[in-house]
């Protein structure tokens, strides 16, 4: 394994990801394209989740089928609710 991709990193990613999520919100424009880029924020945030927290890396693909599968699922219908409403 990589020496700077440890669970280290990858919680600090996170966090960086959590503030700019935080960030984002003060931000006065138009709510579609934050709405993009805060899917995209959370579905980075759960792949990590799932593949570094979870322990997720080594196991059979069945189960990386049923849990990627849920969160893309998750934010897709997300998404759609947010374009739709």
């Amino acid at each position: 394994m990589n020496k700077l991709y440890n669970i280290h990193t990858v919680w600090l990613m996170l966090v960086l990801l959590t503030l700019i999520t935080y960030c984002l919100s003060f931000i006065d424009t138009n709510g579609t394209a934050i709405m993009l880029v805060l899917m995209t924020v959370a579905f980075v945030k759960g792949v990590m989740i799932i593949r570094d927290y979870m322990g997720l890396k080594g196991v059979s693909l069945l189960w990386k089928i049923i849990m990627y599968g849920w969160l893309t699922v998750v934010c897709l219908v997300i998404l759609v609710a947010y374009l739709l409403v």
